[in-house]
């Protein structure tokens, strides 16, 4: 196996998911879109790096070099940080400076690097300095609540919150849902009609522009490395 990716949910709501990575060989990765920012924490060869990773519109492919060791942070939608605004992460990452094995720079603070197991621990450090908030209208909306605010002032806090329009995380959160239907084994019409695609080129558009697999591909299996919860790796 190329790479030994795990991933779990996580019980904080500041926290999407932790995941972990190593990479056994040098391969490429198919990037999947998706709406949340995140931290990432990696070792190669004695050095250590971190960096802020933004929402992804659109599937892209990334190296991945030998002998790589990753733990990454998915924060939940609608969190930010204070020091760099989500829109400004969109299709783009931030390397943090100063990065050592055990702590790292962010937000003018050194913090200690964690691990899978105590991600959220270091998390809520960051929203008890503050370095971490989220807009409590979005938060709401997120929830299916319709605040006494104009449409056009949700859509903008949105988009400020999130870097991206409720569209778009819409047509992003369908998109995974489906690579995830038809790896555990749905046929394409099946997830047509679960998930309200109009037919099935419609369905292979999205797969293509956000997931960067077929459906076919994604229900046997191939294509490679692919960033993207399918239950087909292994778990940490």
């Amino acid at each position: 196996m190329e790479l030994r990716f795990g991933i779990r949910r996580s019980d904080s709501p500041w926290v999407d998911s932790v995941w972990t990575c190593t990479s056994e060989q040098v391969t490429t990765m198919t990037a999947v879109a998706g709406v949340r920012w995140g931290l990432v924490f990696w070792e190669q060869d004695g050095r250590s790096w971190a960096a802020v990773t933004g929402p992804e519109t659109r599937t892209s492919t990334a190296p991945v070099p030998v002998g790589a060791v990753f733990t990454g942070i998915d924060f939940a939608l609608g969190t930010s940080l204070r020091v760099l605004s989500t829109p400004e992460l969109v299709d783009r990452g931030v390397e943090l400076p100063d990065t050592t094995r055990r702590t790292f720079r962010l937000d003018g603070t050194r913090w200690q690097t964690p691990g899978a197991d105590d991600a959220e621990a270091l998390v809520e450090r960051l929203v008890e300095a503050g370095t971490v908030g989220r807009d409590p209208l979005v938060t709401e909306v997120l929830r299916g609540h319709e605040p006494a605010v104009s449409g056009r002032t949700v859509e903008r806090r949105f988009r400020a919150a999130t870097g991206l329009t409720r569209g778009a995380v819409r047509q992003i959160e369908r998109a995974r849902t489906a690579a995830e239907l038809l790896a555990a084994g749905d046929t394409a019409a099946d997830v047509v009609a679960k998930l309200d695609y109009f037919d099935e080129p419609h369905l292979a558009r999205a797969l293509r522009t956000y997931v960067g697999r077929t459906a076919g591909q994604l229900r046997d299996g191939t294509g490679g490395a692919i960033a993207l919860d399918l239950g087909q790796r292994r778990t940490s």
